[in-house]
């Protein structure tokens, strides 16, 4: 099985600078617009047989022209951005918000904002969506979602600890390829941005 996973194109929250968590349904920008249809018209060849979103805007927004185009989609919940809670909203270079992550690369897997989500707890519902794309068998999907996300999921399947998951660089409508064979998952690219 062949997976293309990417991150959804830009919106005002990304422009901006602010934390943009499960709670905030935005919707793309001028250039996350423009980001999608590069997205699409660079790779609407590619034989892709599912698409896979989560149950926030802005992923379906980004894929939508590969929808429109009569391939089938499904929104998955457990693929949603990360809680930030009460930091939902906030400019990124807030001091706990650096603070928090940086725990993270040091193991602290189980720390979060109040009324947020830890990466331990992210890790679980994650799993749950790939594990039913797995089931599903298909030979290629696309996979839209959010920055947190792909970090969680890629730092699980591929290094089996979330600790690593900033190593994950990515970007708005940057595209992971993954091949899927017999349990092992291996990188075969990583952040294509040569659409843009």
């Amino acid at each position: 099985m062949r997976l293309y996973i990417i991150r959804h194109a830009e919106t005002e929250y990304n422009k901006l600078g602010l934390i943009q968590g499960s709670e905030v349904d935005s919707v793309l920008n001028k250039v996350g617009r423009k980001q999608s249809k590069l997205f699409y018209d660079f790779y609407k060849k590619l034989n892709i047989e599912k698409i896979y979103v989560s149950g926030l805007k802005r992923t379906l927004q980004t894929v939508k022209r590969f929808i429109d185009n009569g391939i089938p989609y499904e929104k998955i919940n457990d693929f949603n951005e990360i809680s930030w809670g009460v930091n939902q909203g906030k400019n990124d270079d807030l001091e706990e918000y650096k603070s928090l992550t940086d725990s993270w690369k040091n193991g602290e897997l189980d720390k979060k904002f109040n009324s947020g989500e830890s990466p331990n707890e992210m890790v679980v519902r994650v799993m749950r969506g790939v594990d039913k794309i797995i089931k599903e068998n298909f030979n290629s999907v696309l996979i839209c979602i959010h920055g947190r996300a792909l970090r969680v999921m890629l730092s699980k399947i591929i290094n089996n600890d979330l600790s690593k998951m900033d190593k994950y660089v990515h970007s708005n409508t940057g595209m992971y390829v993954l091949e899927y064979d017999k349990g092992i998952f291996t990188i075969i690219d990583r952040n294509l941005r040569k659409h843009l």
